[in-house]
């Protein structure tokens, strides 16, 4: 193995071991190698791909990172151990993992308008659009749904069941839309059918004016809705018969409306003085909100009082909740700046993390199911970006998109999905996440 090939003469050589949690084949042996210290993650990588290849021809070069003592090595190995102090005299070990970047890019799946809300949470993808209606997405391309009934421009959809539900064959989303209404759907996910025409099931009505974000319980028994009228509403999505008042067949145009219920929200919470721009339900008993009035707040199922009010000082658009305990907030502001705040420590507003490689507002933030490092951000810059909390820069730039990226989410573990003003669902896929 020549590792030095196109390094300088004279450059300084580190002793380093390269140990890592992966399975073989990508297994490197755990011993010691001295390498120029001047090697960047690229070089690292060539050296690991090397030591995989010896007596394995059939191995297919493959990315890697780099962490020493938790951090992600973004510079060169001599200049990341003079910044932390590490002394170049002993050993360095040197964890590798997959590096985090999507090595595919499906074709793009066509909306009539802007894609303004994703969804990724269950086996298919499902899609809000500003031509007011849902889809239902098996793969790239593949329409096997589309949800016809609101009057105005989707801008949230949600999975109200949760992934493992055994009743595959019923699974219930939930739309919110500009006509200020939430519509409940029971989607045959079994269908064989492309682009099967349905209509909701529910119509649940209270708010004043748009609704802007959706979120449902874990349980899968509520769903929640923040909106332009400041208020966040709770509404059941199993009740009763009699719970509701049933709306009875009606002429519209020469058109018949199918039979339906409505609903009435069971509870409000009020205290936002601005848009509710989106809301997060983690755990039953606990619902997160973030509002153009610069605060994020977390609301106490049962009392309906805020226990935790943060001034953020700008306006929040997005958040999500995960990270180490499930416990971390990501949010996006009118700014192009991701943050990261930990409630649990007091005393303090200010953010633990900030990433700024965007360069316009975040319109979507969104944690790894199963990782307590790695999220996403979206931005009207039309850029994804993939973050990892241990190192500041982006392990990678998503652009596929033409314009404003408006929602993202994960897919599968190893997918990310948007959408955008360019009226495209994009999948970018085969992502390794350790």
């Amino acid at each position: 193995m020549d590792i030095d090939e196109n390094v300088e003469d004279g450059s300084r050589r580190v002793q380093v071991r390269f140990i890592t949690k992966l399975k073989p084949p990508f297994k490197a042996p755990a011993t010691s190698i001295a390498l120029p210290s001047n090697l960047t993650r690229m070089g690292l990588s060539a050296v690991v791909n090397n030591m995989l290849q010896s007596g394995n021809d059939d191995w297919k070069p493959e990315p890697f990172d780099f962490l020493i003592d938790g951090e992600l090595v973004r510079m060169s190995l001599e200049d990341f151990l003079l910044a932390k102090g590490i002394s170049a005299e002993k050993t360095v070990e040197i964890e590798y993992i997959k590096a985090v970047a999507p090595r595919k890019e499906e074709d793009p799946s066509l909306h009539d308008d802007w894609v303004s809300a994703v969804d990724g949470s269950n086996q298919f993808i499902l899609t809000g659009c500003y031509d007011g209606l849902g889809r239902i997405w098996k793969g790239a391309g593949v329409c096997t749904h589309v949800l016809e009934g609101h009057n105005g421009a989707i801008t949230s959809v949600r999975v109200v069941k949760p992934k493992d539900n055994e009743d595959t064959t019923n699974t219930i989303v939930a739309t919110g839309s500009k006509d200020r209404t939430v519509k409940l759907w029971k989607i045959d996910t079994e269908s064989s059918s492309d682009n099967l025409k349905i209509n909701s099931f529910r119509t649940l009505r209270g708010h004043t004016s748009s609704v802007q974000s959706l979120a449902s319980q874990p349980s899968g028994n509520m769903i929640c809705s923040g909106s332009w009228d400041c208020r966040i509403n709770l509404w059941e999505t199993e009740c009763n018969e009699g719970d509701f008042v049933s709306i009875k067949k009606r002429k519209k145009g020469s058109k018949e409306e199918e039979s339906q219920s409505e609903g009435e929200a069971v509870s409000t919470f009020v205290g936002h003085t601005q848009c509710v721009s989106s809301v997060v339900w983690p755990e039953n008993g606990s619902v997160y909100s973030a509002s153009w009035d610069h605060s994020i707040r977390r609301w106490d199922i049962e009392t309906g009082k805020d226990t935790i009010n943060m001034f953020c000082g700008k306006v929040v658009n997005c958040i999500d909740i995960g990270g180490e305990s499930c416990a971390l907030i990501a949010g996006g502001c009118s700014d192009p700046t991701l943050r990261v705040w930990d409630p649990r420590k007091p005393g303090t507003l200010a953010p633990s993390f900030q990433f700024s490689s965007h360069t316009s507002w975040i319109t979507a933030c969104k944690w790894h199911t199963t990782s307590w490092f790695h999220l996403l951000s979206a931005s009207y810059d039309g850029k994804v970006m993939l973050w990892d909390l241990r190192t500041a820069w982006p392990l990678a730039i998503i652009d596929s998109h033409e314009d404003k990226v408006l929602c993202a989410d994960w897919w599968n573990g190893d997918s990310v999905v948007s959408g955008g003003a360019d009226s495209k669902l994009r999948i970018s896929s085969e992502i390794s996440i350790s």
